[in-house]
């Protein structure tokens, strides 16, 4: 792709890597350095995304603030653990995270997807060190029966015994053309942007995923909304929730999928809708996100 197709970044990112949990993380930082009168907003990303493709909301905030996007373990730039993935290390990275950065006031998190849920269920469980929260698309996943268990861990077992093959491209060209592919809703530039961000060049001259391709093993421990709604209800602090019109995440939880649910188990949440936005609402439209957000942290 051609410098046409470049997309211009507005508010330039700051790279760093932390150590959190005995792993070196990856953060990226935008805006000015937080203090005690201005407080840093915490970027959770979803999964097999990462924290730089926060670059377009980010660009379309009218305001500068102190903004922090973390690469969850084995995502983007940062490591990948040895011992594999549990849900409840994101919660712990989180709270390790919060203690270094924002260690004597209540953080405001954003969270897309995989983050959204997080956000929420962190917010449930240490209630005193979250502000705000404002979940993209992050609504679960749907409910699974014991019947699966056998099944899952056999499935688990046999991926144990073989190596995960990592997905190579030839060119970040090539890997733009496919993500554009599956977001349709992206513009060239974007998919680009985001090709840079989720790639790695190899030095065979491949272009392989950066992100560690254990995450696509299914997780031997069943899911259990029953949990995370549990976590969930504990939430207390304001909560605005955003939901692409034209995402089909809901469809696919049935009856939990509905705002009425969502209202059961967070009472005092707002709902806004996103018009011409699937699931990567944050990049398909940031002009509509980015003001949303905005509003909700100059009231929170």
């Amino acid at each position: 792709m051609d410098s046409l197709t470049a997309y211009q970044v507005l508010r330039e990112p700051r790279h760093e890597t932390l150590r959190v949990r005995g792993l070196d993380m990856h953060v990226t930082r935008w805006g000015p350095e937080p203090s005690e009168s201005v407080l840093p907003v915490f970027l959770l990303h979803g999964w097999l995304d990462c924290g730089e493709t926060f670059q377009f909301m980010v660009d379309a905030l009218l305001r500068d603030r102190p903004l922090v996007a973390l690469d969850w373990r084995g995502f983007g730039r940062s490591e990948w653990p040895q011992q594999g993935y549990w849900f409840p290390d994101y919660l712990g990275d989180l709270d390790a995270l919060l203690d270094r950065l924002s260690p004597a006031a209540p953080a405001c998190l954003v969270g897309h997807s995989m983050g959204g849920n997080i956000a929420c269920s962190y917010a449930g469980l240490r209630p005193e060190r979250v502000r705000c929260v404002i979940n993209l698309e992050g609504f679960g996943l749907a409910r699974t029966s014991h019947e699966q268990a056998p099944a899952r861990l056999r499935k688990w077992l046999g991926q144990l015994k073989s190596p995960a093959q990592r997905k190579d491209y030839a060119s970040f060209e090539e890997l733009a053309g496919i993500i554009r592919f599956r977001y349709p809703r992206f513009s060239a530039a974007q998919a680009r942007f985001v090709a840079l961000a989720w790639g790695k060049l190899d030095a065979d001259g491949r272009v392989r995923l950066a992100g560690d391709p254990r995450h696509h093993w299914v997780n031997p421990i069943l899911y259990k909304r029953e949990d995370t709604e549990a976590c969930w209800r504990e939430l207390r602090a304001p909560l605005l929730m955003l939901v692409g019109e034209e995402s089909d995440h809901l469809a696919k939880l049935g009856a939990d999928g509905t705002a009425a649910a969502f209202r059961t188990i967070f009472p005092h949440v707002e709902i806004a809708r996103v018009a011409g936005a699937g699931h990567m609402l944050h990049i398909d439209r940031p002009d509509l996100v980015a003001p949303l957000i905005e509003a909700f942290l100059d009231v929170h």
